[in-house]
């Protein structure tokens, strides 16, 4: 089996309130990001700390953090989350102007799913659908496709997972896509489960819907460690790679993600499988190609645009 792709999701909606690690400003994005890279850490996707801005103003916040990140490390694959505008309404435009600087991964999450908390009776609680429509990610894709990004493909239940295959079998997934496994505990994301339990049995049965599909596939914890979960050791022996971060871990610990990304690094090597390099992990997603002047050109002019932007 070939170098395993780490993925850091370096915070998310987890505030530092819960874990005062958790890097929020552009500067603490900026050396979190180095070095949970230094770490073993292929691939960075981080959220900004502002919403309902509109595309111009998002994309250059996370730019204000990766500009040095680039400078530093020309090979970064860096990603964002997607873009809330007024009203929290959800779209996925500013991969554009990001594309353009130079970024190399996009996303598409693609369904919809409920998240919220849970009352005093462990009920479900909260009026929030997470929600893409057909129409969104079939804009999503055409963002990706047409901007040259491959797709992070984040799976909260198996309906997202059948959806991304439908494009696959029909040809229309763009080039450079890995699909994410997130299955939940109790906890989920903010407070109710949703999707599959970490369990092999769960892990079996999305691997029952990827037979014969050759997308590169990793596996989260969302809610929990998931270096402490039974499924890392079983995604790595069957193949896949590894996605983790303060975003998605709850625990008694308060561990830095340099922490999380060092231990599954070990993990990697108790199973016997290399840890990739950015540039690995772009080859083992058939990353598409850029050029001179964006991320997928020649070595020394990486970076040149994604620099040279508006501080």
């Amino acid at each position: 089996m070939g170098p395993v792709v780490i993925e850091c999701a370096i915070n998310g909606a987890t505030p530092k309130s819960a874990n005062p690690h958790v890097p929020v400003e552009p500067s603490e994005i900026t050396a979190d990001a180095l070095a949970c890279i230094e770490a073993g850490a292929a691939i960075i996707h981080n959220h900004i700390d502002r919403y309902g801005i509109g595309v111009a103003e998002a994309a250059e916040r996370y730019l204000q953090a990766w500009r040095p990140v680039l400078a530093a490390r020309p090979d970064a694959l860096l990603y964002p989350t997607i873009h809330f505008g007024e009203g929290f309404s959800i779209s996925y435009e500013h991969l554009i102007p990001l594309a353009a600087a130079g970024m190399r991964v996009g996303l598409t999450d693609p369904g919809s799913v409920n998240l919220g908390g849970t009352d005093a009776d462990g009920l479900p609680t909260g009026d929030l659908v997470y929600r893409n429509s057909f129409q969104t990610i079939s804009r999503a894709f055409e963002i990706c496709r047409d901007a040259g990004l491959g797709p992070s493909l984040a799976i909260y239940e198996p309906g997202f997972l059948r959806t991304t295959l439908a494009w696959w079998r029909a040809g229309r997934l763009p080039q450079g896509a890995m699909i994410k496994l997130y299955f939940s505990t109790e906890l989920g994301y903010l407070g109710a489960p949703f999707g599959l339990p970490p369990t092999e049995r769960a892990l079996d049965a999305y691997l029952e819907l990827l037979d014969g599909c050759d997308i590169p596939w990793a596996v989260s914890v969302v809610g929990g460690d998931l270096c402490a979960s039974p499924v890392a050791r079983l995604a790595l022996e069957r193949g896949g790679h590894l996605h983790l971060g303060l975003e998605f871990y709850r625990g008694e610990r308060t561990p830095t993600n340099v922490e999380l990304v060092t231990e599954a690094a070990d993990l990697c090597r108790q199973v016997g499988r290399a840890i990739a390099t950015p540039d690995e992990a772009a080859q083992i997603l058939r990353l598409p190609l850029r050029a001179a002047g964006h991320l997928g050109g020649q070595r020394g002019q990486l970076g040149v645009e994604l620099l040279g932007g508006t501080e």
